[in-house]
């Protein structure tokens, strides 16, 4: 599964978890899928905010995000 497709089963399970229709033992098995789920987007993310600062390191080493901001 990709991120989006990871990112859009969450949603599903968020939209799930919040009616009140779900059976408790359902819920619970929900929670633990959107829990894992929501682990490896934010693992993923991780990776791509270390992929976006390497590129954005000017020749200096230092971080930009901006042309007069610089980031320690």
């Amino acid at each position: 599964m990709n991120f989006e497709d990871k990112l859009k089963r969450l949603e599903e399970i968020v939209h799930l978890l919040e009616d009140e229709k779900t059976p408790l033992e359902e819920a619970l098995k929900l929670f633990e899928e959107g829990n894992a789920l929501f682990k490896e987007l934010k693992a993923y993310l991780k990776k791509a905010e270390e992929k976006i600062e390497i590129l954005i390191k000017d020749q200096m080493g230092s971080l930009t995000t901006d042309e007069d901001e610089e980031v320690p």
